[in-house]
């Protein structure tokens, strides 16, 4: 089992930025990749960026690059999420996720949350305008 937990949630302005960070615990040498979701209210749970746990590649859904930029430290087992210039069409519920499959290192299987074998609870990030 992989434990994940989110942290950095909370309310900040548009045009601010905002960190997120996400912990790994338990069986993470099991673990390819990491990845970070999002779900806005009514809508569907949507891609926003994944790394490589061990190559550290990144992978970015294509209306996000520029202004998120993922990070991990291998050491500590926390991946990161820099979120720059937000506005509140990022209003979203923040989930980070575990990968456990060996192909962890092609977009079409990052990018689909039902290739993710653990989910940490969610942060909740507001932007206001």
């Amino acid at each position: 089992q992989v434990q994940v937990v989110e942290s950095g949630g909370g309310l900040v302005q548009a045009g601010g930025s905002l960190r997120l960070s996400c912990a790994a615990s338990g069986r993470t040498f099991s673990v390819y990749a990491m990845g970070w979701f999002r779900q806005a209210p009514g809508k569907e749970r949507e891609f926003v960026a994944a790394i490589n746990w061990s190559a550290g590649n990144a992978y970015y859904a294509d209306s996000l690059k520029g202004r998120f930029t993922i990070s991990r430290d291998n050491a500590k087992n926390t991946v990161s999420l820099q979120m720059n210039s937000r506005n509140p069409e990022d209003t979203a519920v923040y989930y980070c996720a575990a990968n456990r499959r060996v192909d962890a290192t092609y977009y079409r299987v990052l990018y689909s949350p039902t290739t993710y074998a653990y989910w940490g609870q969610g942060t909740q990030v507001t932007v206001s305008s």
